[in-house]
């Protein structure tokens, strides 16, 4: 190791002890001939100070070093003066004197200062993303995610559920959002597309009897974005045989009381309000309803039920599923399936944060006559059924067991913890609005040797100029 200890380690007992710290300069002050560094590294700040008669030839190389350059630097851990204490720091009690020191690597100005209170557009802060998240506000949202992760498997290994991962290469589906597609170089004319969820495959598991399934999983849409949306993002995937609505409930409300106590210190209350579809766009004109005025709570959580299992598409001229095709008719309404389909209800559920809905989820149709039947209602014929879906028909005819899950996004959730107003500032590489990465400037052309690998060829117009 370059180092000894990290720049958030050293306290008073530490004092007289030789150490090396690395890191990038966070801030420089001359103070006559005293020259004061903040060291800086993930962890946190350690002021390093050199002295001319004591730093010796590292006095020299101080003078030269600037914002952002990376040192490694080895001193003797000093008790600061009463005057200089910083409170505000875990190492405020405590410099390095420094004896030696090297410069790892310089660096250029930066585009803008490193640190919390900033003024820049958000556009720079994304094409200099590796700055930006040298930012304490910054990193500390990314801290988040990976306690999140930690409890959200251990929670669901101690329910008995097993991680499991599914495809990121697969069939096009289309039902929604658009899908993106992945052209196949050994199959000449045919895609691939990345996975809007792995609702297929999650089903299919249950039909495997692994009986209790969940995955972080990342997903892809092509649609517009917003600033709780990303062409790509990360949601945690979940899926149980042999269970009713009630027993979704059970496992979210406990998992989100974890993570709140874990990554807040906040007690939430369980169980969550149920609200009905009818009775939140009665009551608050839509169905994401924001109850922390209500409830008098930073965080509100509700369940919304009993959404209607169709909604018509006035431009196509159709029935289409409210949520998606898969989703199990409300018990009662099967009766009148195809003479009122404006009447009938499912048996899906989604979880709503502070006027946010953070998460949706069904219990399934898990038999074959029913799935097409509703197939046929949204206006995908059997040929087209089969085409697009038929090896979870097929799986449907060997056993299917009755199922349900659920699935919230772990970016729109993270982002609320964190009190920031877009997802964009809890994912390290994030889009823009206009699905574009500043830093990579992705989308991009490419070698016109490559489309011709793939069989492909652009119309007239195209842009590629690769």
């Amino acid at each position: 190791m370059l180092r000894t200890h990290t720049c958030s380690e050293l306290k008073a007992g530490d004092v007289t002890k030789e150490v090396t710290l690395c890191g990038w300069v966070g801030a420089r002050r001359d103070h006559g001939k005293l020259i004061f560094i903040d060291l800086r590294d993930r962890g946190g700040i350690t002021q390093i100070v050199f002295i001319p008669k004591e730093s010796g030839d590292a006095y020299q190389k101080a003078q030269e070093l600037r914002d952002e350059f990376v040192l490694k630097i080895r001193g003797i851990v000093n008790k600061r003066p009463a005057n200089n204490l910083n409170q505000k720091i875990p190492t405020g009690e405590i410099e390095i004197i420094v004896k030696d020191l090297e410069i790892l690597n310089s660096s250029l100005t930066p585009p803008f200062e490193i640190k919390d209170d900033l003024e820049v557009t958000e556009e720079m802060r994304l094409k200099y993303r590796y700055l930006d998240l040298r930012r304490r506000r910054v990193l500390d949202n990314f801290l988040l995610r990976p306690k999140m992760y930690r409890v959200i498997r251990s929670f669901l290994d101690s329910q008995g559920f097993l991680e499991c991962e599914t495809p990121i290469l697969t069939k096009s589906t289309p039902e929604g959002a658009r899908d993106y597609l992945v052209p196949s170089r050994l199959n000449p004319g045919q895609f691939y597309a990345l996975p809007q969820s792995p609702q297929l495959f999650k089903q299919i598991l249950m039909v495997s009897g692994i009986e209790k399934y969940y995955q972080i999983a990342k997903c892809f849409r092509d649609e517009d974005l917003r600033s709780d949306r990303q062409p790509e993002f990360t949601q945690l995937d979940l899926e149980m045989s042999f269970i009713q609505e009630e027993d979704i409930f059970f496992i979210f409300e406990r998992m989100m009381q974890l993570i709140f106590k874990e990554l807040k210190n906040i007690d939430i209350k369980i169980p969550f309000p149920r609200l009905s579809y009818k009775e939140s766009i009665g009551k608050y004109a839509c169905d994401k309803p924001d109850l922390r005025k209500e409830f008098n709570s930073d965080f509100a959580f509700v369940w919304v039920v009993d959404f209607p299992l169709f909604k018509y598409n006035q431009e196509e001229q159709r029935w289409e599923s409210e949520h998606h095709p898969f989703t199990a008719v409300a018990d009662g309404d099967i009766e009148i399936l195809e003479k009122s389909p404006d009447k009938v209800k499912s048996r899906s559920y989604d979880l709503v944060l502070n006027g946010t809905e953070i998460g949706s989820g069904s219990i399934r149709i898990h038999n074959q006559q029913l799935q097409e039947k509703i197939f046929n209602i949204i206006g995908i014929d059997k040929e087209d059924a089969y085409k697009r879906f038929g090896f979870l028909l097929e799986a449907f005819q060997y056993g299917a067991p009755p199922h349900g899950g659920f699935a919230f996004g772990i970016d729109r959730l993270l982002a609320i913890i964190a009190g920031e107003a877009s997802i964009r500032e809890v994912i390290a590489f994030p889009k823009n609005q206009k699905a574009f990465c500043p830093l990579t400037s992705a989308p991009s052309n490419v070698d016109k040797k490559q489309l011709r690998e793939l069989g492909i060829m652009l119309k007239e117009g195209g842009k590629n100029e690769a």
